[in-house]
């Protein structure tokens, strides 16, 4: 199953465009994101998808404050890139002052990460992290199954603009290493491959 599309009227507000995604009935289970100020609605990810992503938050829960959080659905804002994303992984202060419910303020994530799937792929590798680097999001790490050169962790940091400099890369079976403040090294030989 692939991702749909939903178009939206230009001329419509973020304000706008947020409440139609906000109050829509979309499909049970789906994953739905505005990327670009495109509303996408994708199948829940795979098992082996999944995977990665609980590897990687079993480990990360060894290294974060007891006052950060791990989300799996949770979505972030990025207005500026008309993006609500929903990140494989988000890292970032649990707080109570939030103004909605649905969503946080990207900005007040410290890391993000992506696991891509054959139908994701150019979101997870161009737009997002555009939409990351723009919201100041210090590190976002891409998983990618399916990357053309074989299965490959990048980490990403450094945000100027709506880009990000790779700071390291890793084959799967290789370590990579977070930087401050996690000082994690991930063993991606722990990742199930494609």
């Amino acid at each position: 199953m692939s991702a749909l599309t939903v178009r939206h009227d230009p001329e419509q507000s973020w304000d706008d465009l947020v409440r139609f995604w906000e109050e829509m009935e979309w499909p049970e289970g789906s994953k739905v994101e505005i990327i670009e100020g495109i509303i996408t609605v994708s199948p829940a990810p795979a098992y082996r998808h999944n995977v990665i992503a609980e590897r990687i938050q079993r480990r990360l829960y060894s290294v974060i404050p007891d006052d950060w959080g791990i989300f799996q659905t949770l979505a972030i804002a990025v207005p500026s890139r008309l993006g609500m994303l929903i990140p494989d992984l988000v890292v970032a202060p649990v707080r109570e002052d939030t103004e909605a419910d649905t969503h946080i303020p990207a900005a007040l994530a410290e890391l993000v990460v992506e696991v891509t799937s054959r139908t994701n792929a150019r979101h997870d590798r161009i737009s997002k992290p555009a939409a990351y680097a723009a919201a100041g999001i210090p590190l976002y790490l891409l998983v990618d199954r399916w990357a053309p050169d074989g299965p490959t962790a990048t980490l990403y940091g450094e945000p100027k603009g709506d880009v990000y400099r790779p700071l390291s890369s890793a084959k799967f079976g290789e370590a990579l290493t977070l930087p401050a403040p996690f000082d994690l090294v991930l063993d991606t030989a722990e990742f199930p491959t494609v």
